[in-house]
């Protein structure tokens, strides 16, 4: 399929362009109005112009919003029948893609991105020139930071280091913070096109976070990724808080009593409420979230509030956060999670799609969890190389170094057939 777990997603390119009209015009089939937006990477004004393009030609009427991070589009969507998002997210600068929701703000489900791939595929659905499409320029960003700074009240005033990554939230979340009566020191927060470090917002990649928080005597650190979709975020004493604890926080803060994760999130946050568990990318959790749950996210650092949006929104979790850390000493908070060892590894194999499908797997890179007392293992293949990854989790380092062994085991006794 054209689609992964988050949309498109390739290098820029001939191809990427071609491709970027022929689906503006595959959604004009399903959706007569339709809201698009695009982050701030040099290549996407034009690959914006190239969907729209496909969406005119399919006679769509398209609302024009320049750029704007992927959960203000998704929010905005809610007044159309589509929104079309060019992003590629987290990954590096040379690439670039395109992701789809629907007026829920739920991204395009498989069934949908199947129907808009045939579409691709096949004849264009040109309209004659009495039936071309229209355009108009559309604001989205003042609704969306209004929705969400109506939702939360600081209790006291607070500093926060926020790093947007040169992304599309650059001018936004620190507005938004103002808004809500913090301090935002804003670190690469210029939308200029070129990342001033890797998109991906991981520890590693924001190494100065933590210190710049010392430093400036913040409350809270946050990052983004390049289209704000996801938020991270570091304690008032300057440690990064892993994806495992934000979810068992924000849960426990929310009151959450049904939880949507993904299989391989700790289990620290089943002592929250009930937890149900869905494939890895949080396009799987947002469609679940549509029939059960009132919160739901992955420990990338995707969290999803089905009463505001059911696309991952950054911003609103940067919201959350900061009133979190005005309420209660948010260190002191984190420690109180529990947290478990967690371990992963990798096995070389040409054959990895096979071997999983042999273990039972329906698909070979969602894998296969195995529950048992004291902990667990997943084993999948890798979406992206051919390896199988292991994880493994448990009470005890001992327990999950034994789940460890139990996935290779199982992983070795299916490549012997």
């Amino acid at each position: 399929m054209l689609f992964g777990s988050s949309g498109i997603r390739q290098p820029y390119g001939p191809e990427l362009l071609t491709l970027a009209v022929a689906a503006g015009n595959a959604v004009a089939g399903s959706a007569a109005r339709v809201v698009l937006a695009h982050d701030t990477r040099t290549t996407s004004p034009l690959l914006a112009e190239a969907v729209t393009s496909g969406l005119l030609a399919g006679g769509a009427r398209v609302a024009s919003c320049g750029i704007a991070p992927t959960p203000t589009l998704a929010f905005a969507a809610r007044e159309f029948d589509a929104g079309v998002m060019v992003t590629a997210s987290h990954n590096p600068e040379p690439d670039n893609g395109i992701k789809l929701f629907n007026p829920d703000g739920s991204s395009f489900t498989r069934a949908q991105q199947e129907t808009v791939e045939r579409a691709i595929h096949g004849p264009p659905a040109w309209k004659d020139w009495k039936g071309q499409g229209s355009t108009e320029p559309r604001q989205i960003t003042g609704p969306h930071l209004k929705a969400i700074a109506g939702r939360f009240t600081l209790a006291r005033p607070l500093t926060v280091v926020v790093d947007c990554g040169n992304g599309a939230a650059s001018g936004v979340t620190p507005a938004l913070l103002a808004m809500m009566g913090a301090e935002a020191v804003a670190l690469n927060c210029n939308p200029a096109g070129r990342f001033s470090r890797p998109s991906e917002p991981l520890e590693e990649n924001l190494p100065y976070l933590g210190e710049m928080v010392r430093r400036t005597g913040a409350d809270c650190g946050i990052a983004h990724d390049g289209d704000a979709d996801r938020m991270v975020a570091w304690d008032n004493r300057g440690r990064y808080i892993d994806g495992d604890r934000m979810l068992s926080l924000l849960a426990r803060f929310l009151g959450a009593r049904q939880v949507v994760t993904t299989v391989d999130a700790s289990m620290a946050v089943e002592v929250v409420g009930e937890v149900r568990r869905t494939p890895v990318g949080d396009a799987y959790v947002s469609e679940h979230l549509r029939g059960w749950g009132d919160f739901g996210g992955e420990p990338s650092g995707a969290w999803i509030f089905p009463g505001h949006s059911l696309c991952p929104d950054g911003i609103y979790a940067a919201a959350l956060l900061c009133t979190i850390a005005s309420r209660m000493d948010l260190a002191a908070e984190v420690d109180r999670i529990p947290r478990y060892p967690v371990l992963r590894t990798s096995l070389p194999s040409e054959r990895a799609r096979e071997v999983l499908t042999a273990l039972g797997a329906a698909s070979p890179t969602d894998g296969i969890r195995t529950e048992r007392e004291g902990g667990w293992f997943l084993v999948r293949a890798s979406g992206t190389e051919p390896r199988i990854r292991i994880t493994a989790e448990g009470v005890t380092r001992e327990r999950a170094e034994a789940l460890m062994e139990e996935g290779r085991q199982m992983v070795r006794r299916a490549n012997l057939h």
